[in-house]
């Protein structure tokens, strides 16, 4: 239906961190902003991903003509296979979001039919009556952007995720004149990064980290462990300085943060001496003390390789005593528990571990703007309206009070995934909700879209049963005390209870025992096992729950 105004439509990130997506349309033309994803709670038993519900874009399928991405972190990019595999649209982003964006297409098989656009920041490309200039913005990641969008209606800027860093690593400076140009020509909207509203102040620069590692660099005395995000280039590049610096040579172990490091060597953004990195395989051949061993991990994922180097499973990489591991990351929310009991694991190895606790130094930094910048950047754009983007509801909350107080800002409103809200010579107005919610991605290979939880249970429940796996551990020996049981209930696979029962204890007896006493090692591996054996034999994916019983 033809209409004289702009349409903001959020799918995504406004209520939850993640899964950030927003449509902007004008009459019958529509482009998204972002395809990302959230990683699941806990109780999302058997869920991988989640990504927004597109609905709304699919119901208009015809009159999408772009995505356009502001970088490329996982809460923004992560969503776009299941996008694209409803919607072929070209995608648009910088060269470094473009080499990340390859290879999750090529993984799934999309790549070929994808059509990827490069843009760069001050260039301005058109979309039917869109008209965007990329600004370049600082975060924790390398070539990000935030859009600047002319609309027949006005000036609309999305932040993208940011802070305003000038003096990065990389020489590529947070362009606060561009934004300026624009405040003084008029901008009507402003959609603002909202993660670090309750933090006030600055964020410090990339460079901040550099004294304090370099202290433990020099006083590490045996083999040293980095871990960061894999997609942290600026900590990455730190990291391999300081390592030159002091003489270590470097192996990198872990998928993500290999590809990370390849993809930032062959777009220049990390420049590596020769014979600087080595081999995994070749870390014995070299003094502890020469060795540095980037690894990914940070979050305590149960199979990531410093979840198993921590427990002396892992082919190459092995903590000793002695050894320093650096954490160089924040916990994400939820994510403690993973996180503290890896590093028990490496304190029983007598390993010392350094953590962000602030007490003697920064060894990480934020990747997102503190009050005072969102401050100074809400005076620079001076828009007549505010919208927060990104963060839980209290965040957009606060946010919007902050843009208030500055005295610049006509209007801040609040939106949540599904709301409309329509720009125009008459104000701006919410108007009805769109569909708009999560799809809960298992495996990566199929959509189970579901109203909550509940349903979804049911549904797993009644089409592909349920399986328990029930084991008895004694919890100071590691010791199995008696047989697995394996119930199989809901779906044709009692013929096979036997076979999944020795499949159980054959993955138990292939265990340390430090690794059955990592309960979420041990879950983790007996339902990848159960998981891989009963699709493979029955072709049904029902839930796998292995519960352990202390002894």
């Amino acid at each position: 239906m033809q209409t004289d105004k702009l349409k903001i439509v959020p799918l995504g990130g406004l209520g939850e961190f993640g899964m950030n997506c927003l449509a902007l349309r004008w009459q019958d033309e529509i482009i998204v902003i972002d395809a990302g994803l959230m990683f699941p709670e806990t109780e999302l038993l058997g869920v991988d991903i989640v990504v927004p519900d597109i609905t709304y874009l699919i119901e208009n399928k015809a009159c999408v003509r772009a995505i356009i991405l502001t970088h490329g972190h996982e809460d923004h990019i992560g969503g776009l296979p299941w996008i694209l595999s409803e919607l072929k649209v070209p995608v648009y982003a910088t060269e470094f979001t473009l080499a990340y964006v390859e290879g999750k297409l090529d993984e799934h098989k999309l790549l070929d039919e994808t059509e990827l656009i490069e843009i760069e920041p001050r260039k301005k490309f058109s979309i039917g009556p869109f008209t965007i200039e990329p600004i370049r913005v600082t975060h924790s990641l390398v070539d990000c952007v935030a859009l600047a969008i002319e609309t027949p209606v006005g000036v609309i800027i999305h932040t993208g995720d940011f802070k305003i860093d000038l003096s990065p690593i990389d020489g590529h400076a947070f362009d606060l004149h561009t934004f300026a140009e624009y405040g003084k020509r008029g901008v009507l909207a402003l959609l603002q990064d909202s993660t670090n509203v309750e933090r006030s102040g600055y964020t410090p620069s990339e460079r901040a980290v550099i004294p304090r590692l370099d202290e433990v660099f020099s006083q590490a005395k045996k083999k040293l462990f980095f871990t960061c995000f894999s997609s942290s280039i600026y900590r990455i590049r730190i990291a391999l300085d300081l390592a030159r610096k002091h003489g270590r040579k470097v192996a990198v172990v872990g998928r993500s943060m290999m590809e990370s490091t390849e993809i930032a060597q062959d777009l220049g953004y990390i420049d590596v001496p020769s014979g600087l990195i080595i081999h995994p395989g070749q870390m014995r051949d070299f003094p502890p003390e020469q060795m540095m061993i980037l690894i990914s991990g940070t979050q305590g994922e149960p199979m990531s390789a410093l979840s198993r180097a921590a427990v002396d499973n892992h082919k190459h990489a092995h903590v000793d005593a002695g050894d320093t591991v650096v954490l160089s990351s924040r916990i994400i929310p939820g994510n403690e528990k993973g996180i503290f009991r890896v590093i028990d694991h490496l304190y029983r190895r007598d390993a010392n571990v350094i953590c962000d606790d602030g007490s003697n130094g920064l060894i990480h930094v934020s990747g997102h703007g503190a009050q005072e910048e969102q401050r100074l950047l809400i005076n620079l754009v001076r828009p007549k309206y505010f919208i927060p983007v990104h963060g839980d509801y209290r965040n957009l909350v606060r946010h919007a009070g902050l843009a208030m107080e500055t005295g610049v800002v006509e209007q801040a409103i609040v939106l949540e995934d599904g709301d409309v809200l329509e720009l125009g010579k008459d104000g701006a107005h919410k108007r009805d909700k769109v569909t708009a919610g999560r799809i809960l991605i298992d495996s990566g290979s199929s959509i189970d879209v579901v109203e909550d939880l509940v349903i979804k249970d049911r549904r797993i429940l009644s089409e592909d049963g349920i399986v328990l796996a029930v084991l008895a551990i004694n919890k100071k020996s590691g010791k199995i005390e008696q047989q697995p049981e394996v119930v199989m209930r809901g779906f044709g696979g009692a013929d096979i209870t036997e076979q999944a029962r020795e499949l159980v204890l054959k993955t138990l007896d292939g265990l340390s025992v430090e690794q059955k006493s990592d309960y979420g090692m041990v879950k983790e591996k007996v339902r990848a096992e159960l998981k891989r054996l009963i699709q493979k034999t029955t072709g049904r994916r029902p839930m796998i729950m292995p519960i352990i019983l202390e002894i």
